[in-house]
């Protein structure tokens, strides 16, 4: 009995988030994402639309025709270890398509204009949406990083839709009060935001305070 309870609560302090990858530009912050969350300790479910990898491909050189070896060749162990759980987008029978799948909450950075679109107006036919729409009506946390200008009124009512639902809106804004000199910095600030939304502790970019005196 007590060996059953001890497995219970280590399963229960199991903390797991998702990520979504989409087709929208800017697929760099969601790899960056998991490698965070792995750091951090956290299993990782990952969902990558069709679109998404195809932006992989274009920005980051993935050789994409055989996924599985991309996603060992970039996560290596946390993959072939299951810290890291690839979903394939179709696979509307995965676990995270329950609500029953108990997770902290799920991420989707970039997130595309129709995938935001689709989970806006309740359209769940793919895992991606479908785990989206289980967040909102499990009441679990939500965060989606559009990357898209100039925005149309579409797209804000969009967004406000799901603002009124609880749902984090992160635009990929880039901020320069910390002085960025690299690509990468500028990377891990937006990443920092998005955890800083999950109430995950990181140390990604410099938060304004004493050392900005005097600017």
């Amino acid at each position: 009995m007590v060996e059953a309870q001890e497995s219970r609560n280590q399963t229960v302090r199991k903390r797991k988030w998702i990520v979504g990858i989409t087709g929208a530009s800017g697929s760099v912050y969601g790899i960056r994402l998991v490698e965070e969350l792995l750091v951090g300790g956290f299993e990782v479910h990952l969902v990558i639309t069709e679109a998404g990898w195809r932006v992989l491909k274009e920005e980051l050189g993935w050789e994409t025709t055989r996924r599985q070896a991309a996603l060992e060749a970039c996560f290596g162990a946390n993959l072939t270890g299951g810290r890291l759980v690839f979903h394939p987008n179709a696979d509307i029978g995965a676990s995270i398509a329950s609500g029953s799948f108990r997770v902290e909450g799920m991420m989707i950075m970039p997130c595309s204009m129709g995938t935001l679109a689709s989970i806006a107006h309740g359209i769940s036919d793919d895992l991606m949406t479908r785990a989206a729409d289980v967040m909102l009506k499990e009441g679990r946390t939500l965060l989606l990083v559009p990357r898209e200008t100039p925005l149309h009124a579409i797209h804000l009512e969009n967004m406000l839709t799901l603002a009124k639902l609880g749902v984090r809106i992160v635009p990929a804004m880039p901020a320069f009060y910390y002085k960025p000199q690299t690509m990468e910095q500028m990377i891990d600030f937006l990443v920092g935001k998005v955890l800083d939304q999950a109430h995950i502790d990181h140390d990604l970019y410099r938060r304004w305070g004493d050392e900005y005196n005097g600017l």
